[in-house]
This record gives structure tokens, C-alpha cells and sequence, in this order.
């Protein structure tokens, strides 16, 4: 299928509809129905048009959501100078980012928890690893488990969205304050 602006501008208001739909209604009732009704599309054929299936449609959307997340964060964390602030900034840069797109970030947590896609990536434990490298390696932190440490600060951000979920009035900055002060203790050289 050629791509053209206006086939564009309808997979993307098609994976709009998905984020939004399986926010509301989770991942196993976003039916591509539903998921047309909130498109405003006439039928579900549009959807088949421009999605191969589901399995397709969702790496789609994991792939618009994991793409806004990461330009946010590449722009904050790349201008630091030290890498406990890269580390702090990332903390703060993803608490921040989740706290302001809780509808994507609850859609993204539907899929993690309900889709079983093809091959999962590990893109954001391997930025983080590299980060925590780099900070070893300047003298600023210390002797750990880079891979057990990237683990704990992605999985410990990783349940904001959930807390939110639970507890809509819980201070997303608060959170990233206690992350950021326990997670600078357990790096320091």
C-alpha cells in the first residue's frame, strides 16, 4: 500500500483511537469496533485498511508512544553534564512525562500487561544501563549491578502509572522526590 498524507493522518487518528480507547476500556475490550466508534469511523474495514490486525495496530501504537516518550526525555537527559544528574533528570523527566499523559501512559500499561507482541525491546533499560555505565566509569558512582540497578529505577517508575491509577490525587513530583533521593544513594561511589 502506497502511503500517502491522507492515509497518514488516518492510521494516526486510528492509533489515537486505540491509546484513547484501551485507556477507558483496557486492552481486551478495545475491539476494532470500539476502537472505530471512537475514530469516528464508519466501519471497522477503514481499520483493516491500513492495519495488517491487531498485532500490527498495537506495534503501532508502542511505537508512537515509546517515540513521544522518548523525545522528551532525550531532550532533557542529554544536556546534562554528570550522570547522577542524568540520573535524577530521568527520574524526574518520566514521572513528569507520565503525570501530564496519563491516558497514553495507562494504555501503554494495558499493553505491557496484556500484549503478548513478538519480540519485547529492552530500549529504555539499555539507555538507562548505559547512563549508570557512564557514571561508573567517570569515578562518580560506585560498585553495583548495572543490570539489577537499571531494572529497580525503570520497574520502580514503571508503577507511577499504577499509583495514579489507585490514587489520582497522588503527587507525581513527590514520587520522583523520594525515587530520585533513595536511587542517588544506592549509585554513590
Amino acid at each position: 500500500m502506497q502511503v500517502t498524507v491522507t492515509g497518514s493522518a488516518r492510521r494516526a487518528q486510528i492509533v489515537t483511537a486505540t491509546i484513547a480507547t484501551i485507556a477507558e476500556l483496557g486492552y481486551r475490550q478495545a475491539s476494532f469496533a470500539r476502537i472505530a466508534r471512537s475514530a469516528g469511523l464508519s466501519s471497522t474495514r477503514l481499520i483493516s485498511y491500513h492495519f495488517a490486525g491487531k498485532d500490527e495496530l498495537i506495534a503501532q501504537v508502542i511505537a508512537t508512544i515509546q517515540g513521544r516518550l522518548s523525545a522528551f526525555m532525550t531532550e532533557r537527559v542529554r544536556t546534562q553534564r554528570t550522570a547522577g544528574a542524568a540520573l535524577e533528570t530521568y527520574i524526574r523527566s518520566l514521572a513528569e512525562y507520565v503525570s501530564e499523559h496519563r491516558a497514553e501512559m495507562r494504555a501503554a500499561t494495558e499493553i505491557l500487561l496484556n500484549h503478548r507482541p513478538e519480540t519485547a525491546g529492552l530500549s529504555a533499560l539499555s539507555h538507562l544501563e548505559r547512563l549508570l555505565v557512564w557514571g561508573q566509569e567517570s569515578g562518580e558512582f560506585g560498585a553495583f549491578n548495572v543490570r539489577v540497578t537499571a531494572m529497580a529505577v525503570q520497574r520502580a517508575l514503571d508503577g507511577l502509572p499504577l499509583l495514579l491509577e489507585a490514587d489520582p490525587d497522588a503527587d507525581p513530583a513527590e514520587y520522583a522526590d523520594g525515587l530520585a533521593a533513595l536511587f542517588a544513594r544506592a549509585v554513590l561511589a
